[in-house]
């Protein structure tokens, strides 16, 4: 059951969490039924246009949303590594729809594992590690990237080059 101050949608997020759906996009899904939509933009440096090891990456915020309705769902159902870190676990894995969409989720170290948020990229391929913090949660792709996620604040994430990646 939802807290008063949820969104229409949070039930409809935990249900399909636990069914190991998301969205199909660039979003973060919260567990108050929220979704943040995502944008992912790279940029290369003057000169080294086609060299990705050279790309700066930046995931933004486009828009925050209450109230939503999914044109899609996809299956976030393959995790390649998890972590725990009181009280909470951090999960990382895979879409089985493309192998170029990867996924991050917070979620309580409980029976249901029950969802915080979970952050999906249709650009990012998978992420196959995953750390955890009291601040962060931290996830490495295998395109050689990796990703910084404010626990409170996903959607503030850095994105950095993975210096053993070549």
């Amino acid at each position: 059951m939802s807290s008063p101050d949820a969104t229409p949608n949070a039930d409809l997020v935990h249900d399909r969490w636990r069914a190991r759906e998301a969205p199909h996009g660039d979003f973060i899904m919260f567990s108050d039924g929220s979704l943040s939509v995502m944008e992912l933009v790279r940029f290369s440096p003057a000169g080294r246009l086609h060299d990705m090891r050279a790309e700066d990456w930046q995931w933004w915020e486009v828009l925050r949303a209450t109230a939503w309705t999914p044109g899609k769902w996809m299956d976030v159902d393959t995790t390649f590594a998890s972590c725990t870190y009181a009280g909470s676990r951090a999960l990382a894995g895979e879409s089985s729809d493309h192998g170029s969409i990867g996924w991050v989720a917070l979620t309580r170290d409980d029976d249901h594992n029950t969802l915080e948020w979970i952050a999906v990229s249709c650009s990012s391929n998978p992420f196959t590690e995953v750390t955890l913090d009291a601040t962060t949660v931290t996830a490495t792709s295998t395109l050689g990237r990796i990703w910084t996620f404010p626990r409170v604040t996903p959607q503030l994430v850095k994105i950095t080059r993975d210096p053993t990646c070549p």
